[in-house]
């Protein structure tokens, strides 16, 4: 959960901007008052300062995973987010005998509820504080030293958040906005006993599945329930039978008024990353080589764990969770390239970038500071382009279940034997916690036969390296540069013991020394490349520097520029919580071809095959067949509404955030775009761009018809 507001600079561009179209734009909270007549104009009927209070009613009931955004839902902690936000957590408490994925889970009683594991987080807002002045001036300190610039910032962040954290139960994040423009310091309550409450049956939850994921129509009923829980004393908590239910300041309330086309929706959440404001050489690395590259190799794993789930139904479940994300991204990889040629994404951005630095240019001396940062900005994509090939393949190697786990724990004992305050983020006490338990959950999601085939696929393409790419460290280890090479290097591999979590736990507490004598051939290669690593982390670190000098100049050049043009700026999503608004609305996709804003239950019976991923309960096409809508149907569309669109603005990271109608009240949950939207990463098409969201309705049919969970709807105050 991070929120990262624009400078002074560019509030005062906004503040002289018009108005851009309602569906365009992700804008940090305290914006919204500037923009309060785009919103009346869509609908809204709130107070645009309400929305802005980040801990009142509605935004306080707005939390995030980490990952993907939630909200609260009752008073007694109830949390609401999609289907595939859980879906970690159901494959975690699934087996090939009792498969949550396929069954579905309901909790009759909170005491029934499961652990979603031990690093499953609810992150809920508590203050945020401006230290913009601060962390320059630490910046600073460097001067002209590129390394010494980031160390600078990391031991201002970790001196911070140590201060916000000495409360315990907090967890504290530093970020930057704007590519160092502005920083901001969050301080969130971490709650860390979540349990899951609720999920539909897959062929609910994820119907359609991978086919019909990023389209139109879409007929799914992507939600979950969790709760949190704390200790007694109402603080957080490790999980334990003790622990009771959280009770939150805010939870939201379901809508009482059916949506229709037209309605004003708007979404609060925690959207990833976008790119609008990157430099046109860094949208052509990305498109060229980026995400054809990963799309591929994604590929080419889904291909190998499919293979071989289908013999082993171990496999199946354990890699169900990795096999939904590396789908997911290789299907957004795949619309993204199809969406950059429709609408010439390269000609816009190197338009748009062109018409910048001719307006710089322009400016004299007030624009050569800019003009130099965007080549220094050039160069430095230059460098890290140079060994793009070698970070991906070792990288990747590196990630497999069996060496992930050995570098993280080798390197843990080297980052042990500082001070903590001196220690690499990601390895000081605070993040200890979330260490062990990956390494208690990996038995969950780890088959030792099929990691070994992700390791000999990345073997692989690690040897077609060009040699001044390759590894001394690795091809030392290898001993040899053929297949025979690669399968003893995997033999060897096949002999660790790390598979244990017992051994794996052992690691975790072990000293440096213990590592550099041990016979563990996973161990033993973590401790053979780990210099080579630790010198590849320092030169990313030096880039890092470099762009902590470049990227706000010219961000801040690009926003001076924006407002000479009359136009908003808007943050890219960087995490941090935003607001999008518009309204219900269907698309043109293609000439003769019009989508409407709903679809209904029909449509789930119409593309039913009795195959995953079109398999539906047989309840709840009993349900459809007799005719029963539990009084959720709506008169305009002839049935109960199963998903919606509307022209937010939005990307990953929203998942599960809530959709609220002009009152602030949940009518649906965002989870996917639409084909045509997901190249608005990184050139908004408004045209095109949709949000499609499951309808409130839709979940509350599936609750009380299909997979009845009658306990959750009367603690929403819906129940019949």
């Amino acid at each position: 959960m991070r929120l990262r507001l624009l400078s002074a600079s560019v509030l005062a561009a906004l503040a002289a901007a018009p108005a851009a179209w309602a569906g365009e734009g992700m804008w940090v909270p305290q914006q919204l008052p500037e923009i309060a007549g785009p919103l009346k104009k869509a609908g809204l009927k709130l107070s645009p300062q309400q929305l802005a209070d980040l801990t009142g009613d509605p935004m306080g009931a707005v939390v995030a995973l980490g990952g993907c955004t939630a909200s609260f839902v009752s008073p007694n902690g109830l949390v609401v987010t999609n289907h595939h936000c859980a879906y970690g957590a159901i494959q975690l408490n699934s087996t090939p005998e009792n498969n949550l994925i396929r069954d579905g889970f309901n909790a009759p009683a909170p005491a029934d509820e499961v652990s979603a594991g031990p690093n499953a987080r609810v992150f809920v807002l508590d203050q945020i504080t401006d230290v913009t002045v601060d962390a320059k001036v630490a910046i600073a300190t460097a001067g002209d030293d590129a390394l010494a610039r980031t160390r600078a910032l990391e031991a201002f962040e970790k001196k911070l958040i140590a201060e916000c954290e000495a409360e315990a139960g907090f967890r504290c994040r530093l970020y930057s906005f704007a590519g160092g423009n502005s920083y901001r310091l969050f301080k969130n309550l971490e709650i860390r006993d979540v349990r899951l409450a609720y999920a539909p049956p897959g062929s609910v939850g994820k119907f359609g599945g991978d086919i019909d994921n990023w389209m139109w129509p879409r007929h799914t009923g992507d939600f979950a329930f969790s709760r949190a829980y704390v200790g007694q004393d109402g603080k957080p908590a490790a999980f334990s039978a003790d622990n009771v239910p959280y009770q939150p300041k805010r939870w939201l309330k379901i809508a009482d008024k059916p949506l229709g086309e037209g309605d004003f929706v708007m979404v609060a959440g925690y959207p990833g990353s976008t790119n609008r404001y990157a430099l046109a050489a860094e949208f052509d690395n990305t498109a060229t080589w980026t995400y054809p590259t990963i799309g591929a190799h994604y590929a080419r794993q889904i291909a190998l764990v499919e293979a071989a789930g289908r013999k082993d139904p171990q496999v199946k479940v354990k890699y169900a969770s990795s096999m939904a994300s590396w789908n997911n991204v290789r299907k957004n990889y795949e619309g993204q390239l199809d969406g950059f040629k429709r609408i010439d994404a390269a000609g816009q951005k190197h338009a748009g970038e062109a018409a910048v630095l001719a307006w710089l240019e322009g400016q004299g001396a007030k624009g050569s500071d800019a003009l130099a940062a965007h080549g220094q900005l050039v160069a430095l994509l230059e460098q890290a382009k140079a060994t793009r090939e070698r970070d991906l393949a070792l990288g990747m190697f590196n990630n497999t279940a069996m060496l992930g786990a050995a570098t993280q724990l080798y390197r843990l004992s080297i980052e042990r034997d500082k001070p903590n305050a001196e220690r690499e983020s990601g390895y000081q006490e605070r993040d200890l916690p979330a260490i062990e338990g990956g390494l208690k959950q990996l038995e969950r999601r780890y088959v030792a036969s099929m990691d070994r085939q992700l390791q000999e696929y990345w073997l692989n393409e690690y040897l077609k390296l060009p040699a001044a790419q390759r590894v001394a460290a690795v091809d030392q280890w290898l001993g040899g540069n053929d297949a025979a090479a690669v399968k003893r290097a995997l033999d060897r591999l096949a002999t660790t013991k790390l598979g244990d979590t017992g051994e794996r736990l052992k690691w975790f507490a072990a000293d440096r020394a213990a590592f550099e004598a041990s016979s563990d051939p996973a161990i033993q290669y973590a401790v053979a490349v780990m210099p080579t690593l630790l010198r590849i982390e320092q030169e990313r670190k030096t880039r890092a520097g470099e762009n902590l000098a470049a990227r706000p100049v010219f961000l801040q050049a690009l926003a001076n520029y924006k407002k000479s043009q009359g136009e908003f700026v808007y943050p890219d999503a960087n995490l941090s919580l935003r607001i999008t608004f518009g309204n219900v609305t269907g698309y043109v996709p293609r000439d003769g071809v019009k989508y409407t804003p709903f679809t209904t239950l029909p449509g789930v019976v119409a593309k039913e095959t009795g195959e995953e991923p079109f398999d539906s309960p047989k309840a709840l096409l009993d349900a459809v067949a007799d005719g029963r809508t539990g009084g959720l149907e709506d008169p305009r569309l002839g049935s109960v509404p199963v998903n919606f669109l509307s022209d937010l603005d939005i990307t990953g990271g929203n998942s599960g955030s809530p959709v609220l109608d002009a009152q602030g009240r949940l009518v649906g949950l965002a989870f996917d775009g639409n084909w045509e939207s997901v190249a608005s990463n990184w050139v908004f098409d408004p045209s095109m761009t949709r949000m499609i969201s499951v309808d409130q309705r839709y979940m509350r049919w599936i609750m009380q018809e299909v997979f009845p969970a009658p306990q959750l709807l009367e603690e929403m105050n819906v129940g019949k």
